[in-house]
Order: structure tokens, then sequence, then C-alpha cells
């Protein structure tokens, strides 16, 4: 047995000295206690030193002490593997005899300390650790019990997986039962640990706690009406679990977990309140919700809506009663990230603009300053899920309950009110209507409510009802809410700022060019808006004149606006340097706004068009050094280079041949080739959108590259990745368009994967679609090579392309498919319904492609025979009867 280690006085002072100052406010003394504990490091028992301080020294004040096991904690974090023995043994060995420390901050740092080594790897290397640990908690002493609870808690939620593995021969067999023993302690401290220390593994479905389920549910309910919160707390969180992973087990139970999760959403604890409100979340989810849940919505809803009102404690947290703070500099922690939606290429539709995957943009964020997540939010984002669940159902419950909070005289019901009607905008759509010509005026007035939060909240809750209002004659609605929503964007408080930028965007999408008659009063608003702004509502900005440009594309083009719209940009452009985020939303900006300017976009080309190059080049080159010296030279951020790419995308599609000097006095072609074999698939993704939009553009610069480009291309043809494979099938598409016959020697690099993807199950809608124009686009350069492989493909090629407006890309898709019909004929005879089906979707094709769809089905009747022939198309809907009988007589 060594000797027991015993501190040197001197060094113990030091130390206890150098604890003294770490908590002193100035910074300077921080960061020199800070380089002078870096140095301490050097010493082997400097270590010890931390230890004995904290569990040795009663005579020191227990926050000195504490620190001395955080800062000994982040010792262990980085250095423990150079640890010496003697001193992780010192240390383990102090930690366990003192996990029942007398002072419940002693106790807690050393369970910090127990669960660091843990998760250092050192579980195996620390087998006494966990059986000791289940020791201690038999321990009549309350300190003890705590102590090891705390930690184990700990543990359990670091070490979760590796607990339930075979590396430590299944400690949780011997546990989970241990910690149910737990459950009806007589302390509210020690049932909320042992509730917690099972919590960890409902979700993984740890077999150690699926072979005791039914005892933990019990017990769950034994606790149910617990007087301790957290107890409470974590029953909730226990059950919002179960219902993911053992619905079978609480179903018998339903009606009174119901029962249960209605009293405890409204607990008068706000966190067990907000535990208990997960559960409708989760519950929506379900399959069984509709069934379980109907004969309790006239309680729920009303619970719900109560809690969606702002707490005195948010409004504090909020501002809520400044009402004036556009002039107050932005604090720059609260900017958010913003993540840049790479170019996908999509196809349009009947009926609509481009088709976009709806990306729930729209969420509630009117709060994102407070703790993110909160009563209020989760009762929103429940009713909105709930609304969708049980449709129009839910108004009969919600509409009584409207009336009296959207006209309410205090602001913080009515403002409740309004965020409860945009909540079910979507799921209660269709019964809402004839209550909207009511409604959608008060909501305008809202807009100039004298509280902030009430017009913020309005803002996000008329955009909810856009596609509606859009609908509508505009002079009754569209109008007066533009007019107001404009207003708002040059509001004088922060929060209503971003709120009607942000529902103005939406606005936009929705209208399209309904907004051309009101494009100058717009510009005139947003341009002001570019001198007011602070810095975090400048990024929403830029995306709603984006959108704008999105929305009205070519009307855009006009030159008083370009007057009024390109100065503050470029303005922007100039102040911004390259390693400034700030250039994602102002590069996408531009991108929408160049394609909508075309040719108007000209003058302000060239400069735009180089930094672009620029950014590409500086990135991959900073790429190519951290490779190299990974020590020296940090990772780039790729993002500038994806947007770069995006932009010179949007340039290239704008415009079109125009952009052909620019690309001869550039090696984008070579940086491309670079770009489009990046590890990164968002930087491959954007690579290949602007390769399709180069080959419209100007294939001459493209064309001397394409032998190196189309094996990277069929490399990339893979659906796991469906954007990178949607746009390198377009652009192959964009390829042979251009190539014409000379593409013969690729189509055996490429075809197959094609027929492979537009065949697979559950592919989204728009890779089939850019699939199908494609492999087609490759039949009409080539129908011998791609004819043969018809009868793969045919059907679901039809299928796909019924849906897609008359267009380039589905004419020549179209010229392809009747070319290979007529090299192989066979190919098309068990599908082709099919193909009387496609031909029928075209509204008015050119005369020589209708010619060609004559020819086809005149030659299917005349060989099949008249009586053959009435037999077959007496299996077609009337629709498609019809239209066929008119169009081509047959």
């Amino acid at each position: 047995m060594e000797c027991e280690w015993k501190p040197d006085e001197q060094g113990l002072q030091q130390i206890l000295q150098l604890l003294k100052e770490s908590q002193s406010p100035d910074t300077s003394t921080q960061r020199s206690v800070q380089q002078r504990l870096e140095q301490l490091n050097q010493y082997p028992d400097f270590n010890n030193y931390l230890i004995f301080v904290l569990t040795k020294l009663k005579s020191e004040d227990e926050p000195t002490r504490s620190l001395s096991g955080l800062i000994l904690k982040n010792n262990v974090k980085a250095h423990y593997q150079n640890f010496p023995n003697g001193v992780s043994d010192f240390i383990k060995s102090e930690c366990l005899q003192n996990i029942g420390d007398s002072s419940p901050l002693i106790r807690a740092t050393v369970g910090i300390l127990i669960t660091t080594i843990a998760s250092k790897g050192e579980l195996q290397n620390w087998p006494e650790l966990l059986p000791k640990l289940c020791l201690l908690l038999d321990s009549e002493d309350y300190n003890t019990c705590e102590g090891a609870f705390g930690a184990l808690q700990k543990i359990c939620e670091d070490s979760a997986e590796i607990l339930d593995s075979d590396m430590l021969d299944r400690p949780l067999n011997v546990m989970i039962p241990k910690f149910l023993q737990f459950f009806k302690h007589n302390s509210p401290k020690i049932r909320s640990h042992a509730i917690a220390c099972v919590n960890q593994f409902i979700i993984s479905r740890t077999q150690a706690l699926m072979l005791h389920i039914d005892p933990f549910i019990e017990n769950l309910f034994a606790l149910a009406t617990d007087e301790e919160p957290e107890v409470r707390k974590n029953v909730c969180r226990a059950l919002v679990m179960l219902l993911e992973v053992r619905l079978d087990r609480l179903l018998p139970h339903m009606h009174n977990i119901i029962e249960y999760m209605l009293l405890r959403t409204q607990d008068p604890d706000e966190n067990v309140a907000l535990e208990a409100c997960e559960f409708w979340l989760t519950l929506a989810e379900q399959p069984v919700c509709k069934e379980v849940l109907c004969g309790h919505l006239s309680q729920l809803i009303p619970v719900l809506v109560n809690g969606m009102k702002y707490s005195e404690i948010d409004i504090i947290l909020l501002k809520g009663d400044i009402e004036e703070d556009e002039a107050i500099p932005d604090n720059e922690q609260d900017i958010r990230p913003r993540f840049h939606r790479s170019r996908t290429v999509a196809q349009q539709h009947e009926g609509d603009g481009i088709e976009e995957d709806d990306d729930d943009d729209d969420e509630m964020d009117d709060d994102d300053t407070i703790s993110d997540w909160n009563l209020r939010k989760c009762s929103a984002a429940a009713l909105d899920v709930l609304a969708n669940v049980f449709r129009d159902d839910l108004l009969l419950h919600i509409l009584p309950l409207l009336k009296e909070l959207l006209f309410h005289p205090d602001w913080v019901v009515k403002e409740s009110g309004i965020l409860v009607l945009g909540a079910i905008a979507e799921g209660c759509m269709q019964g809402m209507i004839p209550y909207l010509p009511e409604l959608i005026p008060h909501l305008i007035q809202c807009l100039s409510d004298k509280k902030a939060l009430v017009r913020s909240i309005t803002c996000w809750t008329l955009s909810r009802y856009a596609h509606w209002v859009v609908s509508q004659p505009p002079d009754i609605y569209l109008k007066p809410l533009m007019t107001e929503l404009l207003k708002r964007i040059l509001d004088s408080n922060k929060r209503v700022q971003e709120a009607a930028c942000s529902a103005f965007a939406t606005l936009e999408e929705e209208a399209c060019t309904e907004l051309v008659p009101y494009l100058a009063f717009i510009l005139d608003t947003l341009v002001f808006a570019f001198s007011k702004y602070q810095h975090k509502n400048l990024l929403i900005l830029y995306d709603a004149i984006g959108t704008l440009a999105d929305s009205v594309g070519h009307h855009l083009n006009k030159p008083e606006y370009i007057q009024m719209l390109m100065p503050p940009l470029i303005q922007k452009w100039n102040q911004l340097k390259d390693e400034d985020k700030d250039l994602f939303p102002l590069l996408e900006c531009l991108s929408s706004v160049a394609t909508a300017l075309q040719s108007g976009f000209l003058p302000y080309c060239e400069p735009v068009y180089q930094r672009c190059v620029n950014l590409v080049q500086k990135t991959l080159a900073q790429a190519m050094l951290h490779q190299s010296q990974p020590d020296q030279y940090e990772v780039p951020d790729k993002d500038f280079m994806i947007v770069a790419l995006d932009l010179l995308s949007g340039l290239a599609e704008g415009l079109g041949g125009t952009i052909e000097q620019l690309v001869a006095r550039s090696n984008i072609l070579t940086l491309m080739y670079q770009c489009m074999q990046d590890k990164m698939p968002e930087v491959r993704q954007s690579s290949f959108a602007l390769l399709g939009d180069l080959t419209k553009a100007c294939f001459q610069h493209v064309k001397p590259c394409i032998g190196d480009f189309m094996p990277i291309l069929g490399t990339n043809l893979n659906p796991e990745l469906i954007s990178v494979c949607n746009n390198a099938t377009w652009a192959i598409g964009e390829i042979s368009i251009q190539m014409g016959p000379e593409m013969q020697p690729y189509i055996a690099m490429v075809l197959h994967q094609l027929v492979e993807i537009i065949n697979r199950p559950n592919t989204p809608k728009t890779l089939l679609e850019n699939t199908a124009i494609t492999i087609g686009r490759l039949g009409y350069v080539c129908p011998q090579e791609v004819a043969p492989m018809l009868q793969q493909f045919i059907r679901p090629w039809c299928t796909s392309l019924r849906n897609i407006r008359d267009n380039e890309e589905k004419d020549s898709a179209f010229r392809g498919i009747c070319t290979m019909i007529s090299v192989n004929p066979g190919g098309v005879v068990q599908d082709f319904i099919f193909f009387c089906d496609a031909v029928a979707s075209w509204v008015n094709p050119k005369d020589d492609l209708r010619e060609m769809f004559y020819k086809i089905l005149h030659g299917f009747k005349n060989q099949v025979g008249e009586d053959n022939w009435r037999r077959f198309s007496d299996q077609f809907p009337l629709p498609l009867k019809e239209r066929l009988a008119t169009f081509y007589g047959v």
C-alpha cells in the first residue's frame, strides 16, 4: 500500500489563491488565471490538489471547493489519458468516498466528475463504479443515497448506449429493477432521480426495461399526483415517450391517461405543463389519435387555447412594453445562422407557378428570444397538428372561444386569439372560409393595434390565410392587406418589421403576378426599409426582395424599377467583405433579381460575375490547403462557394447568350470540374445546375469539356441524394439537346441508371419528371441506342409527364418518345393506354408534334382493326375518350 498523498502547504495556498481570483468579475484577471491553470497542468499532481480541495478541504467555502472540482472536470475532459495511474486512482477513490457529502453543491460536483470520467471510456476500466453506486443507494444516510442517485442519473444520461451493450455484462438487468424500487421512496428528490434514470432507456426500447414495462407503468400511475413538480414532470416525460414506443401498453388505460394529461397541461408549474403539452403533439402523430381523443376535444381545446397566452414573464423577456426599438442596433448573438437552400431544377405544373417542396417556413417563430420552446409554442403547435387530424370537426370547439378572444379588451387575450386563428389555418381552412370575409378585415385592422406584439402576430396569422386572400377579387382584400403590411414593414418596432417582412414574402409567393400593378408602391417601401433596418431584419429584407423578383419575373425589368432597386443592393454588395456571411442572403437575392431582370441586369453583370468566380476559386484553394496541411489551415466554409455557383446559375439563366464573353474570359469550367467532384453533395448539386444553365447559354464553351464531364454525371445518378441526382439528370438532358447525334458515345454511361430511377418506388415527383424528360431527350437525339429499352420505361414515363405544363422540355421529350416508338413500335403495345393518356395531357402541341401523335394513334388503330380498337378504347375514362376523338379523330 503506497502512502497516502499529501498536499504541499505552499502549493495548496497558491491554488486556493487562483481559485479565489477566478471568481473575480474582471475579464483580464480571469484570462491570466486561465493561463496559469494551463501551465499548472504540466505538474502530474496538480489534479490531486484539485480533488483535495473539492473533497477534503472542508474549511473552504463551498463555491470555491465546487469550482476546484469543475476545473478538474475540464482537465479530465481534455487530458485524462495523460493522467498518471496514481493520480486517476486517487481521484476515483476520493469521488466514491465523498459522493455523500453533506452539501448538495459538492455532491452534484462529485457526480459530474464521476460521469465525466465514466464517459471517457472508463466505465470498462472502473468496474467497481456501478456496483458501488448501486450499493450506496441502499444507504440509511439520505445524502449518500441522493449523491449516488445524482451520479447514476448523469451516467444514464451520458452513457445510455454503452450501459445497454455486451461490453459491460449488461448492468441494466440489475440496475433497472433496482431503480423501480425507489419510485416509492419517501424523498421526492430520490423519486425524481429514479424516474429520470429509467426514462433514459424508453426511446431505445432497452430490453432490460421492456421486461419490466408493466411494473414501470404501474409505478408511474402511482406517482401521478406526486406533490413534487420534478416528479410530475418526469412522469409526464415518461408517458410521452411510452406513447411513441409502447402505445400497446398504454391503450387499455388511455381514457385515464388523457384525463391525467389534461390536468397536468394546466399544472401550476410551467415545466410540468410543458412536458404534459408534448403529449398532445406526440398523440397527434399516432393513427389512434382521432379515435381516442374525439371524446375529449371539448375539454382539451380550451386548455390548449388558454396555454397560448403570453405569460407575464414572457412579456418581460420580450420587452413587450418597449414599443419603439428600431434605432437600437441588434445584439449580434441574436442573429441565427441562415442555411442556404441550394438550387434544384423543377418542372412547372398545371395551374401553378414552380412546384416548391413546401418547407414549413411559416412556423411560429414569433418569439425566438425567449427560451426557444415554451408552453405557448407547444400549445400552438399541438393545436396546429390536431387541426390537421380533426379538420373542420375542431371548429365546433374553437369557434365559440374565438369570438370571445378576438374582440377581447385585454391585449394579451386578443393576441392569443389571433395566434389560435393562425394555428388552425392549415387544418381547418375549408370550414373557416365562410367566416373569412368578416375576419380578414378585422385582422387587417389589428395590424395597426397599439401593441407591437399584437401587430407582429397579426402579420403571421394573415400570412397563413394569404392563399384565400389571393383567390378573391384583389380590390376587396389583397389591396388593403398589402397596403397595411407595407406600413408594418416600416414599423418602428423591430419584431413587427421582421414579422411583416416574412408575411409579405409569403403573400408574394401566393400572389405572383397579381402584384404587378402595385410594383412601384412595393419597391418604394422595400427600398426605404433598406435605410431604416438594423442588421438582423436586413437579412429578412433580402429574402422579401428575392421572393418579389421570383414572383413577378420579367415584369420587374423596367428602367424605373431597376433604378430604384439596384443602387441599394449594389451598395451593400460593395460594402461586404468576401468572408462576410451576410453575402449569402444577398447573393441569393441577387440571383433571383438577375433571373427576373434578364437583360436589365447587364450593367451590373460583370463585377458580380467576377466576384462569384473569385469566391469559388478562393474556397477551392482553401480546401486544398486544408487537405494538405490540416493543422495549419482550417476548413473553408463551402457555403460561400455554393451560393456563388447558384448566383452564376441565375446570371446564366437571366442573361442567356450575353454571358458568353464573361465565360470566355474566366476559368469557370476548370473550377466547375473540381466542384462537380467535391465531397459535399450540395456543392455538386449547385455545380450541375450551373452546368445545365451554361449548356443552354453558351454551349460552345462547355462542349470541349463534355468528355470529362459525362462520366462524372453518370456516377452522380444516385437517387439516395435526390437533389444531386435531379440536377445531374437535368444537365444530361440539356447537354443531349445541344450535342445531337454526337451524344451517342455517352448514352451507355447514363441510360441504365435513368431507367432504374424511373422505375423505383417512392421516387419524388420532381426527380421522376426530370428523369422522364432526359430519357425522352436522349431518345430524341439517339433513338437507335435508347428505343430498344422502350418497354422497360414507357409506363412510368407516361404517368410522370402527364401532369406537367406544355413547355420546351416536355416538347423535346415527347418528340423523343414518338421517334423511339417509330423505331420500336412493339415496345409500347402493352402500355398503349398510358401513351394515349399522356398525349391527351397536351393542351396545344406544335403542329408537327400533333402530326406525330396523329400518325402513332391512327397507325395503332389501323393495325389492330376497328373492332379491337373499340374494345380497347371502351376502357378509357370518358374525358380521355372525348379528348382523343376531338383532337385526333380516333
